[in-house]
């Protein structure tokens, strides 16, 4: 009885339903003032494949938020000052984004403003309630060209090495000159595009969805599986190259480009995303083996 009845007082508190209807129009407020930033990072991600994965960030962080709705049903709605401190955060990054033409900032300081509305009205144990959420949508942001260049270079050198390595296990001929893979009769470059870049950033988004949904618990296989995303999609990305330079080489330079080249990027993130659900799978069984022998050994 008890339960059922506090469930009634909890809704129809006036002080709980004023604070968040306060959240909600602050929110509706800023993504109307962020809307042009908003809408030019979605032409972003739809130009740039490397950041496509942008599209599918919010929906997921809202969900996430929706999974915890009883846990904020049962949090104290308690508003905190400290929720100035990143509006204060998103209002500079707006203002250095603006003078510096710097995206990121823009970008960014949505995010800010909508966790310092979170904590300014909804308070603290809200506000951890919903902090994975709302970290999680800074996987959303497109990274600064200079990063991605710092980046994909070393990627397309690593990959093209480890495919010509693989190349040689196998038996092909094959010479590497920069990121320029020589075959018998035709040669590869290993662009920008098969650096590996774009399966990096979507594997990291989804290592952190199976982190969360497959290992809430244990943050150390949490951080695990993360951190494990990286050299699975190096490794991934250079068995791709690989793969295209043993087909050009048995099937001619065409296999390298159009339809069978995109199947090949299909079937090696699958890969990837197959490895990744061994590994949490192994990480369960770990965890479970590790309980049975400390029930064993208390026994």
């Amino acid at each position: 009885m008890n339960v059922t009845d506090s469930a009634p007082q909890i809704e129809q508190d006036p002080t709980r339903n004023a604070a968040v209807i306060l959240t909600v129009a602050g929110i509706a407020a800023a993504l109307a003032i962020y809307y042009p930033i908003m809408k030019a990072m979605a032409v972003h991600w739809r130009a740039v494949p490397d950041h496509s994965h942008g599209f599918i960030v919010a929906p997921l962080a809202l969900f996430f938020a929706w999974s915890q709705r009883d846990a904020i049903t049962r949090a104290r709605i308690e508003g905190s000052g400290w929720g100035v401190v990143p509006l204060g955060i998103g209002v500079l990054m707006i203002g250095f984004g603006q003078l510096g033409t710097l995206l990121p900032p823009l970008r960014a300081g949505l995010i800010f403003t909508i966790a310092g509305l979170v904590l300014l009205f909804l308070g603290r144990e809200v506000f951890r309630i919903l902090l994975f959420p709302l970290c999680f949508l800074f996987l959303m942001i497109p990274l600064p060209q200079s990063i991605v260049n710092t980046i994909a270079f070393p990627l397309q050198l690593q990959a093209a090495s480890a495919a010509v390595t693989s190349l040689h296990l196998v038996g092909i001929p094959a010479l590497l000159e920069g990121n320029i893979i020589h075959l018998a009769h035709t040669q590869l470059f290993v662009h920008e595009a098969c650096a590996g870049l774009r399966s990096l950033m979507a594997l990291i988004t989804l290592g952190v969805v199976f982190a969360w949904f497959f290992q809430q618990g244990h943050p150390v296989h949490q951080v695990i599986l993360v951190a494990s995303t990286i050299p699975i999609a190096v490794v991934v990305n250079a068995f791709r190259v690989a793969l295209t330079g043993a087909l050009t080489h048995f099937y001619g330079v065409h296999v390298a480009s159009g339809i069978i080249h995109e199947f090949q990027g299909v079937v090696t993130f699958t890969l990837a995303f197959a490895i990744l659900m061994a590994e949490s799978s192994m990480l369960n069984a770990i965890s479970a083996y590790r309980k049975r022998r400390s029930a064993e050994a208390s026994t």
